[in-house]
């Protein structure tokens, strides 16, 4: 069965997508540990992000970084801070999260309660801020 990520890119769910390229594609997580904490995924699935070939690793890093400077141009912080966990969906993601300390970027505490407009005007936001 396709990953929840796979199906957003196939269009078979809703994303607040961010920005897409036509390997790439970045979304708002829907369950945020801060405002504008963003996913960056391939369009391939593939589980490990280790196992994608080095052009598509090396240019989803290039696509996050485009991702993280809109990111900052829209919520207030320090860093965009970078995480790759990989064991909650079986499909390679960056998490690109706003923070001011490293408290911020600790995927144990409580996530935010976004609504739907809530994350929709923050994904607006983020993709005029992004410069391509």
């Amino acid at each position: 069965m396709a990953s929840i990520f796979t199906q957003i890119v196939q269009g078979k769910i809703p994303g607040h997508i961010v920005a897409e390229h036509a390997q790439y594609l970045a979304l708002l997580d829907i369950h945020p540990i801060a405002r504008g904490h963003t996913l960056v995924i391939p369009k391939q699935e593939v589980d490990y992000l280790f196992d994608l070939d080095d052009s598509t690793l090396g240019g989803l890093f290039v696509f996050a970084k485009r991702v993280a400077l809109g990111i900052q141009q829209v919520v207030p912080c320090r860093r965009v801070g970078v995480a790759v966990v990989g064991l909650e969906v079986p499909h390679a993601h960056i998490h690109l999260v706003p923070i001011n300390s490293t408290y911020d970027i600790d995927f144990s505490k409580p996530t935010l309660q976004l609504t739907q407009e809530e994350l929709a005007t923050v994904a607006a936001q983020i993709k005029a801020a992004i410069q391509y």
